[in-house]
């Protein structure tokens, strides 16, 4: 059974950093671009950043641009997400995705488009 497991979650203080972590099991998505999305309370869920399966293309939401580095090790089979500065509204559960399709390029922010989830990480945001 494929499994997502993300971590690295907690509390932080607004304008504080984190790193979340995603390491699938059950198989690699080495050939997948991996996406990172947040569900805060009450509302849909959003894409945040995605990185394609080489590493070599990047797209993140515009609202995370310059605070936020999505990245890879594929040796590893994890993909990681950086969050600098971080704001009381972006307290949610962030949720790591794996591409349907292999070797996408340029990689999409379109939830359909993505086949595999973890659970989610809660991040929560203290103003």
């Amino acid at each position: 059974q494929v499994q997502l497991v993300e971590s690295g979650g907690g509390l932080v203080q607004a304008g504080g950093s984190l790193r979340l972590s995603c390491a699938p099991s059950g198989r690699t998505f080495s050939n997948y671009a991996m996406g990172w999305f947040r569900q805060a309370p009450g509302k849909e869920r959003e894409f945040v950043a995605a990185i394609a399966w080489s590493g070599s293309s990047r797209y993140y939401a515009d609202s995370v641009k310059g605070r936020f580095t999505i990245s890879r090790d594929n040796a590893k089979n994890t993909v990681y997400l950086q969050m600098n500065s971080l704001k009381p509204e972006e307290t949610a559960v962030y949720y790591c995705a794996a591409d349907g399709t292999k070797w996408r390029l340029p990689v999409t922010a379109e939830i359909h488009e993505y086949a595999y989830w973890g659970q989610g990480t809660q991040v929560t945001v203290s103003s």
